[in-house]
């Protein structure tokens, strides 16, 4: 299928994106964006908290992973190798006002929060499952064997369903219902490596965005009718209670039990793996964060890239957008520092200094400049959270 086909050059703008043939409108942003020339010097102001967990042992025993906000922006989560969910109130950094989630026997590979709860959680592991949790009860709800590591999760934007990346690149979408227990769908093996998924930013799943090994990112799409009623009739199987755990718990995903993607178009953005990839709240420009040390702007107008982010010492771990879509960081394991750029000139305005590299960064989803990063021997940091004029 040519690129034509799925999009509408004529019908967009750039408050709209086409993933499935339906323009999109992005949602109304919570306040007024702060302009490039004024950023530099507001950003400044901004003075940054620690969040200092007890449980850390000695260098490498409590790596933080992985690190989501949740929808708000009210609380933050973070996963650690030593096994162990934390979640914290970015306003009250002591670790008493904080809760631990803990279930899993691996290290934590992402968690991700359902973007249409504030409190509920999915987390993978490389125990090979896949909880669900409710962090006001701390309780895992439910839990499904995965038959090997999982990778990364992410939600379908109306919550309706987590998708899960195996070890062994082979996707498991795991459907929840809102009256009955979750059930995971026919399997999707894929024929490369797959590192991050994204769906359409808006309504149901229709459309999935996958990063790959071979520097491109595939845009399929999403058989949201025909999988949710294969899986309900075949491959899906309820999650029972486990007399080991106060959670409900499945058997892996039948072997054999599989469907496939439909590629609709084939980004071909880096020279090697594609690593990481976020969509900007305005839903604008795709970033895609590679293994070559780079980040790559698409505007979703045409798929055509804009600029290129040569900041980065390493591969790009995490990409993350300002709550407006004007600023962009990377996250790398190599090298120190976080850079912030312009997102539509690419201009470097300000600069977190680190001691140590940052894989995991990620901007406050609703309204603040605040950036949460992982790396620090102190624990998780937050820039703005101890306050400042931004």
């Amino acid at each position: 299928m040519e690129l034509e086909d799925i999009l509408d050059d004529n019908s967009l703008s750039y408050l709209t994106t086409r993933f499935d043939g339906n323009a999109i409108m992005a949602p109304a942003l919570p306040r007024k964006a702060v302009p490039k020339d004024r950023f530099p010097a507001l950003f400044a102001t901004l003075k940054t908290q620690t969040y200092h967990d007890p449980s850390t042992r000695g260098p490498g025993s409590h790596t933080i992973r992985t690190i989501a906000w949740n929808p708000t922006g009210h609380l933050i989560a973070t996963g650690s190798s030593d096994r162990s969910i934390r979640i914290w109130n970015p306003e009250k950094p002591q670790v008493k006002n904080s809760t631990e989630l803990r279930g899993h026997t691996g290290a934590i590979q992402r968690v991700a929060w359902n973007p249409t709860k504030e409190a509920e959680l999915a987390s993978v592991s490389t125990d090979g499952t896949c909880r669900f949790w409710d962090v006001r009860t701390r309780t895992c709800i439910a839990s499904i064997p995965l038959g090997d590591e999982g990778v990364t999760v992410g939600w379908a934007s109306d919550g309706s369903l987590a998708l899960v990346v195996r070890r062994d690149d082979l996707l498991i979408p795991i459907y929840l219902h809102p009256d009955s227990p979750p059930t995971a769908g026919k399997s999707l093996p894929q024929s490369v490596q797959t590192n991050q998924t994204i769906f359409n930013p808006v309504g149901s799943p229709t459309t999935l965005l996958l990063t790959t090994g071979e520097g491109s990112v595939k845009i399929c799409s999403w058989p949201a009718s025909s999988t949710t009623a294969a899986a309900a009739a075949n491959g899906g199987t309820p999650l029972h209670h486990s007399a080991q755990t106060p959670s409900r718990s499945t058997t892996p995903v039948p072997p054999g039990s599989s469907a496939s993607l439909q590629t609709l178009h084939t980004l071909h953005a880096h020279t090697s793996a594609c690593i990481s990839l976020a969509l900007s709240p305005t839903s604008r420009y795709l970033a895609i964060g590679g293994s070559d040390a780079l980040i790559s702007l698409y505007d979703t107008h045409d798929w055509i890239c804009r600029r290129t982010l040569s900041s980065l010492s390493g591969s790009v771990k995490t990409v993350s957008f300002s709550w407006d879509g004007s600023y962009i960081i990377g996250g790398s394991d190599e090298g120190t520092g976080i850079d912030i750029a312009h997102a539509e000139t690419g201009e470097i305005v300000a600069r977190i200094e680190t001691s140590m590299p940052a894989p995991c960064v990620s901007w406050h989803p609703n309204g603040k400049y605040w950036i949460a990063y992982s790396g620090d021997p102190a624990g998780l940091k937050i820039v703005g959270a101890a306050g400042g004029g931004l």
